[in-house]
């Protein structure tokens, strides 16, 4: 039994250092995740707020007066799929196909973000149980520095790895939000685009 013991401290241990790595790494994922993500708040609050607009005014009336005011360059993902759907015109298959090619996009959109969530209390518990075997042994030892030592490492793992996974989180609930928002534009857009081309 104290082999088996053993052979489990050994690789517990062993696993500190590629955990800390791994927090270190999804930390630095983090903070560029907060760049990028604020760069996509400021295009969605310039564009996407007025094209929202455009769409809930949208009637078979004034179809062709807005896919002639589309941007035929960049926009961003929901307006790039918004002028497909307008060339696709009455074809319901090419449609639906777009409308599920937009929500696996922003579902790829959403995969940092939910790895961060995920990971990082994963990774702050892994680094907050390692080091207490060591430090319950430098307890029972008398050995105070090493207990206080690994009793640090373990409350700084827990920390990072709770800013890890909140960055994903706020993160992802404001993406899926935003993604809701988008394919309910797209889904009323298809069936004004359907309607204006049985006419």
């Amino acid at each position: 039994m104290n082999v088996i013991s053993n052979i489990l401290y050994w690789i517990s241990t062993g696993l500190l250092v590629p955990v800390i790595v791994l927090l270190i790494f999804f930390f630095l994922r983090a903070i560029v995740l907060i760049g990028t993500f604020f760069g996509q708040y400021m295009q969605h609050k310039k564009v996407s707020a007025d094209f929202y607009d455009r769409i809930k005014k949208l009637t078979p009336t004034t179809f062709g007066e807005f896919s002639a005011g589309l941007p035929q360059k960049s926009g961003g993902l929901m307006i790039y799929y918004a002028r497909q759907i307008v060339d696709a015109g009455g074809n319901d298959a090419r449609i639906e196909l777009l409308l599920s090619e937009y929500e696996i996009q922003a579902s790829k959109e959403l995969a940092t973000s939910k790895m961060l969530t995920k990971m990082g209390p994963i990774l702050g518990l892994m680094g907050t149980l390692i080091p207490m075997g060591p430090a319950l042994v430098g307890l029972a030892t008398g050995d105070i520095a090493s207990m206080a030592y690994n009793m640090q490492v373990a409350f700084a793992t827990t920390v990072v790895g709770l800013i890890v996974s909140a960055i994903g989180f706020v993160t992802q609930q404001l993406k899926e939000r935003w993604s809701i928002q988008d394919i309910s534009m797209l889904e009323y857009l298809a069936e004004i685009t359907r309607q204006t081309a049985k006419k």
